[in-house]
């Protein structure tokens, strides 16, 4: 029987996985989405939209479907998700892959200010700033809707919903992003400090770069922990690499 495997995804590295994985012969593919991004990017093999209804769902679906191995390439901050593979895999006994982008590291004239979670970014915020680039995803604006006396400009690939800052400009985009093009846009909005969770990867770092040429603090939000006994791989090489080893007799 070929082998199944469930690629937990919405990242560029689960598209590119699932590109690889098809392309062995003899190897079936789904692709899982939350369905939160209205057109995501094309994916190989078979996907599923939607929850599976916590772990035990999860362990449910891998039984029902003969699955052979769960790769977790979420967002690094798919806390929750996360740990649901983490305890659907030890309940069905499948291997488990966790694939996560090597996370941002300042350099020596960068400004960072690391926090760890949205709520103690919004703490904070009022002492370093008063225009403020937030980057944090349409779904944690609420953590900063009680900052009446600041001006936001929010980024997110999706309309964002309420509760929100009262003083917020929402820019539509996704990225890949140029440095010259994200300093235009802080000077633009006068922003004075950036906010950021440490998503890692190419396609969004160049805020950083742009915050660093101008001198302006990064508030930036630390990863989530994985969960006890779970390690990572940092790309999709390592990724194929572990499942090979997961499968060796």
């Amino acid at each position: 029987m070929s082998p199944h495997v469930l690629v937990l995804g919405g990242t560029t590295e689960a598209r590119e996985l699932a590109a690889a994985l098809t392309a062995r012969p003899g190897t079936r593919v789904t692709t899982s989405l939350a369905g939160r991004v209205s057109r995501p990017g094309a994916v190989a093999g078979e996907v599923r939209v939607g929850g599976f209804g916590g772990a035990e769902g999860l362990a449910e679906w891998l039984r029902e479907r003969c699955a052979d191995a769960v790769v977790d390439a979420t967002h690094p901050f798919a806390e929750t998700i996360t740990a649901n593979a983490a305890r659907a895999a030890a309940a069905t006994g499948l291997p488990l892959v966790v694939l996560r982008r090597p996370g941002w590291h300042p350099g020596p004239r960068d400004h960072w200010h690391p926090v760890p979670s949205l709520p103690a970014a919004a703490d904070l915020l009022p002492r370093l700033g008063h225009r403020v680039f937030l980057t944090t995803g349409r779904l944690g604006l609420a953590a900063f809707a009680h900052l009446r006396e600041l001006r936001f400009v929010a980024r997110s690939v999706e309309p964002p919903e309420p509760p929100m800052p009262p003083h917020t400009h929402v820019l539509l985009a996704r990225g890949p992003f140029t440095a010259a093009g994200e300093t235009d846009l802080l000077r633009e909005h006068r922003i004075d400090v950036l906010v950021t969770k440490d998503s890692g990867g190419a396609a969004t770092s160049a805020k950083l770069t742009a915050a660093r040429d101008l001198a302006l603090p990064v508030v930036v939000v630390r990863r989530p922990p994985l969960p006890d006994g779970v390690t990572a791989v940092p790309d999709v090489r390592a990724a194929l690499r572990r499942l090979d080893a997961a499968h060796r007799p």
